[in-house]
């Protein structure tokens, strides 16, 4: 069964996310992978020996049949990051995991999705943001995900419960359990109206080191992260730093320089690593929410020299009226390396536009 040696290949130590993808890259599918022989593993870049000796040995399939149980008893979704239903925005994501646990209604492949992040020591400020935030969301059809920690988190999550407004957590631990454990009800309530992702099997505890990974998801899945409240130490720092490393947007609600709730939000203001927000419209402006769509894809005359990839770029947004950049990288498929330089070459040719929240469109 493909889910089995999916899950059994990420229960093998020393085969990370960039090994598995490069074995999979090389064999195919996981199923292919453990049929390799020696001579054949050994033919993969950056393999170690005693990770392919226990690929040999098949050593993760009897916890992967463990998890299989479980998940089947609870009715979980695994999503393979080659599989179809992975979220498109995290598998742009350099560190992506390749296997992802969820239970849930929500899509985590919706139009819009945010994230809303904060401290865990949240004040009624922070909660008047939140409400009045989420309240305002609800006209944009967007999914709303954050970490089921205390504090913002939460305040988030029982928003969006509020509003009917999709709202996912995302856990620093497997689904068999809820952290905080004061979460649960909430939890299950998210269940019907959103959902619970994971990317670590059940039996797995809430550790320490399992929450920057966490959070790593939380700035993937999204096209934008908000930052409600933070202090200068603490995890939505690190996810807002994480989300400018997937060039995606980040924003982040300004407070009282005395205050030391604000003082995270302020000083990724103050050096350029957010965008100040102070409602619905800023989000709109710059994430280009209130382009009004064309009615009628407009007949364009470009160069007749255009590369292939200049042309997949401006063959996609010609029919969409404009794209944002994670769209045209998952349409085209051209590395994000090379597409900022491509659609930069377009830029200076005076084909392409840049709308605010990296959103292009046809001169």
């Amino acid at each position: 069964m493909s889910a089995l040696h999916q899950i059994a290949l990420t229960q093998i130590s020393g085969i990370g996310t960039v090994t598995a993808r490069n074995l999979i890259e090389h064999f195919g599918s996981a199923e292919r992978i453990f049929d390799a022989t020696k001579a054949e593993l050994a033919e993969v870049s950056g393999l170690r020996k005693t990770a392919a000796e226990a690929i040999l040995q098949k050593e993760g399939f009897e916890r992967a049949s463990e998890e299989l149980d479980f998940i089947q008893k609870y009715k979980i979704q695994t999503l393979f990051f080659t599989d179809e239903s992975f979220p498109h925005r995290l598998k742009n994501c350099f560190d992506a995991p390749v296997i992802l646990y969820y239970k849930g209604s929500a899509n985590l492949n919706s139009r819009k999705v945010v994230s809303i992040v904060g401290t865990r020591n949240s004040t009624s400020y922070g909660k008047d943001i939140c409400d009045k935030l989420v309240e305002e969301l609800v006209a944009h059809d967007v999914v709303v995900v954050s970490g089921l920690a205390h504090g913002i988190d939460s305040l988030a999550h029982k928003a969006c419960l509020r509003h009917h407004v999709p709202t996912v957590g995302v856990l620093g631990h497997g689904l068999d359990r809820i952290y905080p454990s004061q979460n649960r009800a909430m939890a299950e309530k998210m269940l019907e109206q959103g959902g619970l992702l994971s990317e670590f099997p059940s039996q797995t505890n809430p550790d320490r080191e399992n929450f920057p990974k966490r959070n790593r998801i939380i700035a993937g899945l999204a096209d934008a992260t908000i930052v409600v409240e933070a202090s200068i130490k603490g995890g939505a720092l690190i996810t807002a730093e994480l989300a400018n490393s997937y060039n995606r947007d980040v924003f982040a609600y300004p407070g009282s320089v005395y205050d030391e709730f604000s003082a995270g939000c302020n000083y990724l203001i103050k050096t350029n690593r957010a965008n100040l927000i102070s409602g619905i419209k800023d989000l709109e402006y710059l994430l280009g929410w209130n382009d009004a769509p064309k009615k009628q894809a407009k007949q364009i005359k470009l160069s007749l020299n255009l590369t292939a990839d200049e042309k997949k770029i401006c063959d996609l947004i010609s029919g969409r009226g404009s794209a944002a950049i994670d769209e045209i990288a998952i349409e085209t498929r051209i590395p994000q390396s090379k597409l900022a330089i491509t659609i930069l070459g377009l830029e200076m040719q005076g084909i392409l536009v840049s709308l605010p929240g990296k959103v292009y469109k046809l001169t």
